[in-house]
């Protein structure tokens, strides 16, 4: 995602712009793109410019007291144009209790005059954040075994699982036996060799529980969305995994001490 664009407005005939240029230049130190309309705007004009620039957000300021009439017009002006979608946030010299009915007029949130620019910073880069689609489901549980001949009888006859397959990811110096349960699957993860990570787990923690696999439609996306919001990956871009599926770790320290893999399933494959 680029630059956050948003556009400060002062509709009406209020005449003092000190405060929104101060919003204006507080929000571009914070990374976004600001279009200030100036003095005195239609609320037509207003929804025109929004339009026209192709902005993210609206800003509103008003210092006149006429917001109850003028804020819900540029409302108005914005649906009539298909472009109600644009979130728009308001400041100024509103009183607290016309914010109620401002906020059923469609306006998302109102910035009372003791809010700080920061916390209107946060609110807009939340507000207008990609969504985030949830996990289509757990694709499998990785279990780390020293042996997968002396552990699969267990799987196989104790909890009556069926064995699929069995493969060699080189790239992850193991050997992986799949096994279906419902939708998922469970993988036993045998070390290839000493440098094996899953056999620097075994000799820390012993066999057990490796990691959880979520799979997700688009794992560039999602990789970029974590990256973003702060979640470290233990490799910086996806990897080609067993199935010549699509994965990507998330490091345990951002997800309170568990080993999350995101994969993306080959395309035609029933995973």
């Amino acid at each position: 995602m680029g630059k956050i664009r948003v556009l400060i407005a002062k509709p009406g005939l209020d005449g003092h712009d000190r405060g929104a240029l101060v919003i204006a230049q507080a929000l571009r130190d914070h990374g976004m793109e600001v279009i200030y309309t100036g003095l005195r705007q239609s609320p037509l004009q207003i929804a025109q410019a929004a339009i026209q620039e192709d902005v993210d957000v609206i800003g509103l300021s008003s210092l006149s007291g006429a917001h109850k009439t003028l804020f819900p017009k540029i409302m108005e002006e914005l649906t009539k144009r298909d472009a109600d979608d644009i979130p728009v946030v308001a400041g100024g010299v509103i009183p607290n209790e016309d914010i109620p009915f401002l906020l059923e007029k469609g306006i998302n949130k109102i910035f009372t005059s003791g809010s700080s620019t920061e916390s209107l910073a946060k609110y807009i880069k939340q507000l207008v954040k990609p969504k985030v689609d949830p996990p289509k489901k757990i694709a499998h549980i990785g279990i780390a075994v020293k042996s997968i001949d002396e552990a699969l009888s267990f799987y196989t006859d104790s909890l009556g699982l069926v064995l699929e397959a069995i493969e060699e990811v080189e790239s992850e110096g193991v050997n992986v036996a799949f096994l279906r349960i419902g939708e998922s699957r469970i993988e036993l993860l045998e070390p290839l060799h000493h440098t094996s990570p899953i056999h620097s787990f075994i000799e820390k923690k012993g066999e057990g529980i490796h990691h959880i696999a979520l799979e997700v439609e688009d794992i560039q996306k999602r990789v970029s969305q974590f990256k973003e919001s702060g979640v470290h990956l233990i490799h910086d871009e996806p990897k080609i995994g067993a199935h010549n599926s699509q994965i990507a770790f998330l490091h345990p320290k951002s997800a309170y001490g568990v080993l999350f893999e995101v994969c993306q399933q080959e395309k035609g494959r029933d995973s």
